[in-house]
Protein backbone atom coordinates (compact mmCIF):
# COMPACT_ATOMS: atom_id res chain seq x y z
CA UNK A 1 0.00 0.00 0.00
CA UNK A 2 1.49 3.35 -1.03
CA UNK A 3 2.05 6.13 1.50
CA UNK A 4 0.63 9.66 1.49
CA UNK A 5 1.22 11.69 -1.65
CA UNK A 6 3.71 14.55 -1.11
CA UNK A 7 2.93 18.11 -2.14
CA UNK A 8 3.98 18.16 -5.79
CA UNK A 9 5.16 21.54 -7.12
CA UNK A 10 6.39 22.35 -10.63
CA UNK A 11 8.55 25.45 -11.02
CA UNK A 12 8.75 26.68 -14.62
CA UNK A 13 12.06 28.51 -14.93
CA UNK A 14 15.43 27.78 -13.32
CA UNK A 15 16.43 31.37 -12.60
CA UNK A 16 16.75 33.16 -9.23
CA UNK A 17 13.00 33.46 -8.55
CA UNK A 18 12.48 29.76 -9.28
CA UNK A 19 15.26 28.67 -6.96
CA UNK A 20 14.18 31.05 -4.17
CA UNK A 21 10.65 29.66 -4.42
CA UNK A 22 11.97 26.10 -4.11
CA UNK A 23 14.17 27.12 -1.16
CA UNK A 24 11.27 28.59 0.81
CA UNK A 25 9.00 25.63 0.11
CA UNK A 26 11.69 23.22 1.32
CA UNK A 27 12.14 25.21 4.52
CA UNK A 28 8.43 25.49 5.31
CA UNK A 29 6.98 22.15 4.15
CA UNK A 30 8.10 18.78 5.51
CA UNK A 31 6.74 16.68 2.66
CA UNK A 32 7.19 18.45 -0.67
CA UNK A 33 8.69 17.57 -4.04
CA UNK A 34 9.85 20.41 -6.27
CA UNK A 35 10.56 19.81 -9.96
CA UNK A 36 12.31 22.73 -11.69
CA UNK A 37 11.94 22.97 -15.47
CA UNK A 38 13.88 25.07 -17.93
CA UNK A 39 13.75 25.22 -21.71
CA UNK A 40 17.56 25.45 -21.81
CA UNK A 41 19.89 22.61 -20.78
CA UNK A 42 21.57 25.09 -18.41
CA UNK A 43 20.12 26.48 -15.16
CA UNK A 44 20.38 29.89 -13.44
CA UNK A 45 18.52 32.08 -15.96
CA UNK A 46 19.84 35.63 -16.18
CA UNK A 47 22.62 34.91 -13.68
CA UNK A 48 24.23 32.87 -16.46
CA UNK A 49 22.76 34.64 -19.49
CA UNK A 50 22.31 38.21 -18.27
CA UNK A 51 24.89 39.17 -15.64
CA UNK A 52 27.84 40.82 -17.38
CA UNK A 53 30.94 38.60 -17.67
CA UNK A 54 33.12 41.20 -15.98
CA UNK A 55 30.95 40.92 -12.85
CA UNK A 56 32.00 37.46 -11.69
CA UNK A 57 31.33 38.20 -8.00
CA UNK A 58 27.62 38.66 -8.68
CA UNK A 59 27.53 35.18 -10.18
CA UNK A 60 28.71 33.67 -6.88
CA UNK A 61 25.03 33.54 -5.87
CA UNK A 62 24.96 30.38 -8.01
CA UNK A 63 26.44 28.50 -5.04
CA UNK A 64 23.18 29.09 -3.15
CA UNK A 65 21.17 27.66 -6.04
CA UNK A 66 23.46 24.64 -6.28
CA UNK A 67 22.69 23.76 -2.66
CA UNK A 68 18.96 24.00 -3.35
CA UNK A 69 19.28 21.79 -6.45
CA UNK A 70 21.22 19.20 -4.44
CA UNK A 71 18.31 18.72 -2.00
CA UNK A 72 16.88 15.20 -2.37
CA UNK A 73 13.36 16.58 -2.82
CA UNK A 74 14.38 18.70 -5.83
CA UNK A 75 14.81 17.60 -9.45
CA UNK A 76 16.03 19.65 -12.39
CA UNK A 77 14.59 18.98 -15.85
CA UNK A 78 16.53 20.98 -18.43
CA UNK A 79 15.88 21.17 -22.18
CA UNK A 80 12.12 20.87 -21.54
CA UNK A 81 9.83 23.34 -23.29
CA UNK A 82 6.58 24.03 -21.51
CA UNK A 83 3.86 24.22 -24.13
CA UNK A 84 5.60 21.65 -26.34
CA UNK A 85 7.29 18.89 -24.35
CA UNK A 86 4.84 19.37 -21.49
CA UNK A 87 1.61 21.34 -21.82
CA UNK A 88 -0.15 23.32 -19.14
CA UNK A 89 -2.67 20.46 -18.97
CA UNK A 90 0.19 18.00 -18.41
CA UNK A 91 1.52 20.05 -15.51
CA UNK A 92 -1.92 20.25 -13.89
CA UNK A 93 -2.30 16.48 -14.35
CA UNK A 94 0.89 15.80 -12.36
CA UNK A 95 1.23 18.64 -9.83
CA UNK A 96 -0.76 20.18 -7.02
CA UNK A 97 0.81 23.56 -7.84
CA UNK A 98 2.58 25.15 -10.80
CA UNK A 99 4.76 28.21 -10.23
CA UNK A 100 5.59 30.24 -13.34
CA UNK A 101 9.07 31.71 -12.83
CA UNK A 102 10.36 32.09 -16.36
CA UNK A 103 11.06 35.82 -16.28
CA UNK A 104 10.87 38.44 -19.02
CA UNK A 105 13.35 38.20 -21.87
CA UNK A 106 11.88 40.28 -24.69
CA UNK A 107 12.76 43.95 -25.12
CA UNK A 108 10.50 46.97 -24.97
CA UNK A 109 10.22 48.92 -28.22
CA UNK A 110 11.04 52.60 -28.61
CA UNK A 111 8.20 53.03 -31.13
CA UNK A 112 10.09 55.60 -33.21
CA UNK A 113 10.80 55.76 -36.96
CA UNK A 114 13.85 53.80 -38.08
CA UNK A 115 13.91 51.58 -35.02
CA UNK A 116 14.30 48.46 -37.15
CA UNK A 117 17.03 49.71 -39.47
CA UNK A 118 20.17 47.58 -39.70
CA UNK A 119 22.52 48.56 -36.89
CA UNK A 120 19.68 49.04 -34.40
CA UNK A 121 19.48 46.26 -31.82
CA UNK A 122 17.77 45.40 -28.57
CA UNK A 123 20.24 45.46 -25.71
CA UNK A 124 18.82 42.09 -24.68
CA UNK A 125 20.20 40.59 -27.90
CA UNK A 126 23.67 41.99 -27.30
CA UNK A 127 23.69 40.86 -23.65
CA UNK A 128 22.59 37.36 -24.65
CA UNK A 129 25.17 37.29 -27.45
CA UNK A 130 28.18 38.18 -25.32
CA UNK A 131 26.98 35.85 -22.55
CA UNK A 132 26.68 32.87 -24.92
CA UNK A 133 22.90 32.45 -24.68
CA UNK A 134 21.81 29.95 -27.37
CA UNK A 135 18.97 32.22 -28.53
CA UNK A 136 21.47 34.92 -29.52
CA UNK A 137 24.58 32.96 -30.49
CA UNK A 138 24.35 33.85 -34.18
CA UNK A 139 23.44 37.53 -33.89
CA UNK A 140 25.71 39.91 -35.82
CA UNK A 141 26.77 43.36 -34.60
CA UNK A 142 28.73 45.76 -36.80
CA UNK A 143 31.56 46.69 -34.47
CA UNK A 144 33.43 48.39 -37.31
CA UNK A 145 31.42 51.52 -36.49
CA UNK A 146 33.29 54.22 -34.57
CA UNK A 147 30.28 55.56 -32.65
CA UNK A 148 27.68 53.60 -30.67
CA UNK A 149 24.59 54.87 -28.85
CA UNK A 150 22.95 53.07 -25.91
CA UNK A 151 19.44 54.35 -25.24
CA UNK A 152 18.54 53.94 -21.58
CA UNK A 153 20.12 54.66 -18.19
CA UNK A 154 19.55 51.49 -16.20
CA UNK A 155 22.06 48.85 -15.13
CA UNK A 156 21.63 46.85 -18.34
CA UNK A 157 22.53 49.93 -20.35
CA UNK A 158 25.59 50.41 -18.13
CA UNK A 159 26.59 46.79 -18.76
CA UNK A 160 26.39 47.27 -22.53
CA UNK A 161 28.44 50.49 -22.34
CA UNK A 162 31.06 48.84 -20.15
CA UNK A 163 31.48 45.79 -22.40
CA UNK A 164 31.85 48.06 -25.45
CA UNK A 165 34.48 50.09 -23.59
CA UNK A 166 36.58 47.19 -22.28
CA UNK A 167 40.00 46.44 -23.76
CA UNK A 168 40.49 42.90 -25.15
CA UNK A 169 42.79 41.86 -22.29
CA UNK A 170 40.13 42.87 -19.75
CA UNK A 171 37.50 40.75 -21.49
CA UNK A 172 39.89 37.82 -21.88
CA UNK A 173 40.00 37.45 -18.09
CA UNK A 174 36.22 36.79 -17.96
CA UNK A 175 33.84 34.04 -19.07
CA UNK A 176 32.55 36.10 -22.00
CA UNK A 177 31.55 33.88 -24.93
CA UNK A 178 34.46 33.11 -27.26
CA UNK A 179 32.73 34.43 -30.38
CA UNK A 180 32.01 37.71 -28.60
CA UNK A 181 35.58 38.00 -27.34
CA UNK A 182 36.87 37.59 -30.87
CA UNK A 183 34.48 40.19 -32.31
CA UNK A 184 34.96 42.73 -29.51
CA UNK A 185 38.74 42.38 -29.70
CA UNK A 186 38.53 43.73 -33.26
CA UNK A 187 36.01 46.45 -32.37
CA UNK A 188 36.57 49.94 -33.80
CA UNK A 189 34.01 51.58 -31.51
CA UNK A 190 35.63 54.64 -29.91
CA UNK A 191 32.75 56.93 -28.88
CA UNK A 192 30.00 55.41 -26.70
CA UNK A 193 26.96 57.51 -25.81
CA UNK A 194 24.45 56.55 -23.10
CA UNK A 195 21.20 58.53 -23.46
CA UNK A 196 18.57 59.14 -20.78
CA UNK A 197 15.29 60.97 -21.32
CA UNK A 198 15.09 62.32 -17.77
CA UNK A 199 17.65 63.86 -15.41
CA UNK A 200 20.42 62.41 -13.23
CA UNK A 201 18.18 62.05 -10.17
CA UNK A 202 15.80 59.81 -12.12
CA UNK A 203 18.50 57.48 -13.48
CA UNK A 204 17.84 53.81 -12.81
CA UNK A 205 21.46 52.70 -12.49
CA UNK A 206 22.95 52.00 -9.06
CA UNK A 207 25.90 53.97 -7.71
CA UNK A 208 28.47 51.14 -7.82
CA UNK A 209 27.60 50.54 -11.50
CA UNK A 210 27.92 54.26 -12.24
CA UNK A 211 31.24 54.62 -10.44
CA UNK A 212 32.66 51.72 -12.42
CA UNK A 213 32.19 53.71 -15.64
CA UNK A 214 34.66 56.26 -14.29
CA UNK A 215 37.25 53.59 -13.52
CA UNK A 216 37.60 52.04 -16.97
CA UNK A 217 41.26 51.43 -17.88
CA UNK A 218 40.64 52.03 -21.60
CA UNK A 219 37.91 54.69 -21.54
CA UNK A 220 37.56 58.31 -20.39
CA UNK A 221 34.25 59.54 -19.02
CA UNK A 222 32.45 62.65 -20.32
CA UNK A 223 29.49 64.29 -18.55
CA UNK A 224 28.07 67.69 -19.51
CA UNK A 225 27.80 70.08 -16.56
CA UNK A 226 24.52 71.69 -17.70
CA UNK A 227 22.83 68.25 -17.62
CA UNK A 228 23.47 68.15 -13.86
CA UNK A 229 21.78 71.45 -12.98
CA UNK A 230 18.63 70.39 -11.17
CA UNK A 231 15.34 71.64 -12.50
CA UNK A 232 12.88 73.08 -9.92
CA UNK A 233 10.80 69.88 -9.85
CA UNK A 234 13.78 67.63 -9.12
CA UNK A 235 15.26 70.02 -6.56
CA UNK A 236 11.94 70.27 -4.73
CA UNK A 237 11.50 66.50 -4.80
CA UNK A 238 14.96 65.92 -3.37
CA UNK A 239 14.32 68.45 -0.61
CA UNK A 240 10.94 67.03 0.38
CA UNK A 241 11.92 63.37 0.04
CA UNK A 242 15.69 62.93 0.45
CA UNK A 243 17.03 60.06 -1.67
CA UNK A 244 20.55 59.09 -0.65
CA UNK A 245 21.08 56.83 -3.65
CA UNK A 246 20.12 59.61 -6.08
CA UNK A 247 22.28 62.09 -4.17
CA UNK A 248 25.28 59.75 -4.42
CA UNK A 249 24.70 59.40 -8.16
CA UNK A 250 24.57 63.17 -8.56
CA UNK A 251 27.76 63.60 -6.54
CA UNK A 252 29.53 60.98 -8.69
CA UNK A 253 28.33 62.59 -11.91
CA UNK A 254 29.50 66.03 -10.82
CA UNK A 255 32.94 64.57 -10.10
CA UNK A 256 32.93 63.06 -13.61
CA UNK A 257 31.97 66.40 -15.16
CA UNK A 258 34.92 68.12 -13.46
CA UNK A 259 37.41 65.50 -14.60
CA UNK A 260 39.62 66.22 -17.63
CA UNK A 261 40.01 63.60 -20.32
CA UNK A 262 43.30 61.71 -20.28
CA UNK A 263 43.54 60.52 -23.88
CA UNK A 264 42.34 56.96 -23.41
CA UNK A 265 41.39 55.17 -26.64
CA UNK A 266 37.65 55.28 -25.94
CA UNK A 267 35.26 57.80 -24.41
CA UNK A 268 31.99 57.16 -22.59
CA UNK A 269 29.54 60.07 -22.93
CA UNK A 270 26.66 60.21 -20.42
CA UNK A 271 23.79 62.35 -21.72
CA UNK A 272 20.63 63.27 -19.81
CA UNK A 273 17.37 65.01 -20.74
CA UNK A 274 17.31 63.66 -24.29
CA UNK A 275 14.84 61.35 -26.04
CA UNK A 276 15.40 59.51 -29.32
CA UNK A 277 12.96 60.81 -31.94
CA UNK A 278 14.20 58.90 -34.97
CA UNK A 279 16.92 56.57 -36.19
CA UNK A 280 17.82 57.91 -39.63
CA UNK A 281 19.79 56.45 -42.51
CA UNK A 282 19.55 54.62 -45.81
CA UNK A 283 19.91 50.86 -45.46
CA UNK A 284 21.30 51.15 -41.94
CA UNK A 285 21.42 53.56 -39.01
CA UNK A 286 23.60 56.59 -39.67
CA UNK A 287 22.16 59.21 -37.33
CA UNK A 288 20.23 59.30 -34.05
CA UNK A 289 17.88 62.28 -33.89
CA UNK A 290 17.49 63.45 -30.28
CA UNK A 291 14.99 65.83 -28.75
CA UNK A 292 15.98 67.91 -25.74
CA UNK A 293 13.65 67.56 -22.75
CA UNK A 294 12.73 69.56 -19.69
CA UNK A 295 11.33 68.06 -16.51
CA UNK A 296 7.93 69.05 -15.16
CA UNK A 297 5.66 67.87 -12.38
CA UNK A 298 2.78 65.72 -13.57
CA UNK A 299 -0.82 65.73 -12.35
CA UNK A 300 -0.05 62.98 -9.82
CA UNK A 301 3.09 64.66 -8.53
CA UNK A 302 5.44 62.57 -10.64
CA UNK A 303 8.41 64.08 -12.45
CA UNK A 304 8.12 63.56 -16.18
CA UNK A 305 9.98 64.65 -19.30
CA UNK A 306 8.37 66.86 -21.93
CA UNK A 307 9.89 68.09 -25.21
CA UNK A 308 11.56 71.49 -25.17
CA UNK A 309 11.54 71.79 -28.97
CA UNK A 310 15.33 71.61 -29.30
CA UNK A 311 16.63 68.89 -31.61
CA UNK A 312 20.13 67.60 -32.31
CA UNK A 313 21.54 64.81 -34.44
CA UNK A 314 24.22 62.38 -33.33
CA UNK A 315 26.21 60.44 -35.91
CA UNK A 316 26.22 56.75 -35.00
CA UNK A 317 26.18 53.48 -36.90
CA UNK A 318 25.33 51.24 -33.96
CA UNK A 319 22.38 51.63 -31.57
CA UNK A 320 21.34 49.52 -28.58
CA UNK A 321 17.84 49.99 -27.20
CA UNK A 322 17.81 49.42 -23.43
CA UNK A 323 14.51 50.76 -22.16
CA UNK A 324 13.34 47.65 -20.33
CA UNK A 325 12.41 44.00 -20.63
CA UNK A 326 8.98 42.65 -21.53
CA UNK A 327 7.53 39.24 -20.69
CA UNK A 328 5.86 36.80 -23.07
CA UNK A 329 3.18 34.18 -22.56
CA UNK A 330 3.20 30.39 -22.63
CA UNK A 331 0.69 28.40 -24.70
CA UNK A 332 -2.73 28.10 -23.01
CA UNK A 333 -1.55 30.14 -20.01
CA UNK A 334 -3.17 33.39 -18.83
CA UNK A 335 -1.16 36.40 -19.98
CA UNK A 336 -1.46 40.19 -20.12
CA UNK A 337 0.35 41.24 -23.34
CA UNK A 338 0.15 44.94 -22.54
CA UNK A 339 1.98 44.65 -19.23
CA UNK A 340 4.02 41.62 -20.24
CA UNK A 341 3.11 39.64 -17.10
CA UNK A 342 0.89 36.74 -16.06
CA UNK A 343 -2.18 38.37 -14.44
CA UNK A 344 -2.04 37.66 -10.74
CA UNK A 345 -2.98 38.86 -7.29
CA UNK A 346 0.14 38.86 -5.10
CA UNK A 347 1.25 35.72 -6.96
CA UNK A 348 -2.01 33.81 -7.40
CA UNK A 349 -2.70 33.51 -11.14
CA UNK A 350 -5.96 35.04 -12.35
CA UNK A 351 -8.14 33.95 -15.25
CA UNK A 352 -10.70 36.27 -16.85
CA UNK A 353 -9.36 39.14 -14.77
CA UNK A 354 -10.64 38.16 -11.33
CA UNK A 355 -11.04 34.40 -10.88
CA UNK A 356 -8.14 32.58 -9.22
CA UNK A 357 -6.71 29.59 -11.09
CA UNK A 358 -6.42 26.86 -8.42
CA UNK A 359 -2.83 25.76 -7.92
CA UNK A 360 -1.25 28.22 -10.38
CA UNK A 361 1.15 30.92 -9.23
CA UNK A 362 3.57 33.47 -10.65
CA UNK A 363 6.85 34.76 -9.24
CA UNK A 364 9.64 37.11 -10.28
CA UNK A 365 9.57 39.28 -13.38
CA UNK A 366 6.67 37.40 -15.00
CA UNK A 367 4.70 38.22 -11.84
CA UNK A 368 5.61 41.86 -11.16
CA UNK A 369 7.38 43.06 -14.31
CA UNK A 370 11.12 43.53 -14.87
CA UNK A 371 12.23 45.43 -11.78
CA UNK A 372 14.82 45.12 -9.07
CA UNK A 373 18.05 43.17 -8.80
CA UNK A 374 18.72 39.47 -8.19
CA UNK A 375 18.07 39.76 -4.45
CA UNK A 376 14.69 41.42 -5.05
CA UNK A 377 13.39 38.05 -6.18
CA UNK A 378 13.84 36.45 -2.76
CA UNK A 379 11.10 38.29 -0.80
CA UNK A 380 8.93 38.12 -3.91
CA UNK A 381 9.37 34.32 -3.98
CA UNK A 382 8.60 34.07 -0.26
CA UNK A 383 5.31 35.94 -0.81
CA UNK A 384 4.23 33.57 -3.58
CA UNK A 385 5.41 30.40 -1.78
CA UNK A 386 3.54 31.40 1.39
CA UNK A 387 0.33 31.81 -0.60
CA UNK A 388 0.89 28.39 -2.14
CA UNK A 389 1.34 26.81 1.29
CA UNK A 390 -1.72 28.63 2.63
CA UNK A 391 -3.80 27.26 -0.25
CA UNK A 392 -2.37 23.80 0.44
CA UNK A 393 -3.45 24.03 4.09
CA UNK A 394 -6.91 25.14 2.97
CA UNK A 395 -7.24 22.34 0.41
CA UNK A 396 -7.50 24.90 -2.37
CA UNK A 397 -4.74 23.71 -4.70
CA UNK A 398 -5.10 21.77 -7.93
CA UNK A 399 -6.12 18.09 -7.76
CA UNK A 400 -3.78 16.19 -10.13
CA UNK A 401 -4.90 12.87 -11.58
CA UNK A 402 -1.37 11.39 -11.57
CA UNK A 403 0.69 13.16 -8.89
CA UNK A 404 3.99 11.38 -9.36
CA UNK A 405 7.38 12.06 -10.92
CA UNK A 406 7.23 8.74 -12.70
CA UNK A 407 4.00 9.66 -14.50
CA UNK A 408 5.42 13.05 -15.52
CA UNK A 409 8.65 11.46 -16.77
CA UNK A 410 6.64 8.93 -18.79
CA UNK A 411 4.86 11.85 -20.48
CA UNK A 412 8.25 13.34 -21.42
CA UNK A 413 9.49 9.98 -22.68
CA UNK A 414 6.42 9.56 -24.90
CA UNK A 415 7.30 12.84 -26.60
CA UNK A 416 10.93 11.83 -27.06
CA UNK A 417 12.27 14.73 -25.02
CA UNK A 418 16.01 14.67 -24.32
CA UNK A 419 15.94 15.71 -20.67
CA UNK A 420 19.07 17.25 -19.16
CA UNK A 421 19.33 16.29 -15.49
CA UNK A 422 21.22 18.06 -12.70
CA UNK A 423 23.98 15.47 -13.00
CA UNK A 424 24.15 16.25 -16.73
CA UNK A 425 24.46 19.95 -15.97
CA UNK A 426 27.28 19.26 -13.50
CA UNK A 427 29.15 17.46 -16.28
CA UNK A 428 28.60 20.39 -18.66
CA UNK A 429 29.74 22.78 -15.95
CA UNK A 430 32.95 20.80 -15.44
CA UNK A 431 33.55 20.60 -19.19
CA UNK A 432 33.15 24.37 -19.62
CA UNK A 433 35.59 25.06 -16.81
CA UNK A 434 38.11 22.55 -18.21
CA UNK A 435 37.84 24.12 -21.68
CA UNK A 436 38.45 27.54 -20.13
CA UNK A 437 41.45 26.35 -18.13
CA UNK A 438 43.11 25.21 -21.36
CA UNK A 439 43.17 28.80 -22.63
CA UNK A 440 43.66 30.56 -19.29
CA UNK A 441 40.06 31.65 -18.84
CA UNK A 442 37.55 30.86 -16.03
CA UNK A 443 35.09 29.16 -18.39
CA UNK A 444 34.53 28.52 -22.08
CA UNK A 445 30.79 28.21 -22.58
CA UNK A 446 28.87 25.94 -24.90
CA UNK A 447 26.69 28.42 -26.77
CA UNK A 448 24.42 26.13 -28.76
CA UNK A 449 21.99 23.56 -27.39
CA UNK A 450 23.18 21.03 -29.97
CA UNK A 451 26.77 21.44 -28.73
CA UNK A 452 25.67 20.87 -25.14
CA UNK A 453 23.77 17.70 -25.95
CA UNK A 454 26.59 16.36 -28.15
CA UNK A 455 29.09 16.99 -25.35
CA UNK A 456 26.90 15.03 -22.93
CA UNK A 457 26.44 12.19 -25.39
CA UNK A 458 30.19 11.93 -25.89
Amino acid sequence: MSGPVPLRVAVVGAGPSGFYTAEHLLKQASDVQVDIFDRLPTPFGLVRGGVAPDHQKIKSVIRVYEKIAAHPAVRFYGNVRIGTDLTRADLLAHYHAVVYAYGAQDDRALAIPGEHLAGSHAATEFVGWYNGHPDFRDRQFDLSQESAVVIGIGNVAVDVVRILARAPDELRATDIAEHALEALSASRVREIFMIGRRGPLQAAFTNPELKELGEMPAADIDVRGPDLVLDPASAASLQSEPDKAAERNLETLRAFAARPRTGKPRTIHLRFLESPLQLAGGERVETVVLGRNRLVTGSRGEIKAEPSGEIESLAAGLVFRSVGYHGSGLPDTPFDPRRGVIPNRAGRVLVDGEQTAPGEFAVGWIKRGPSGVIGTNKPDAVETADLLLADHAAGALNSPVEPSREAMERALARRGTRVVTWADWQRLDALEKARGAEVGRPRLKFCRIEEMLEALDR
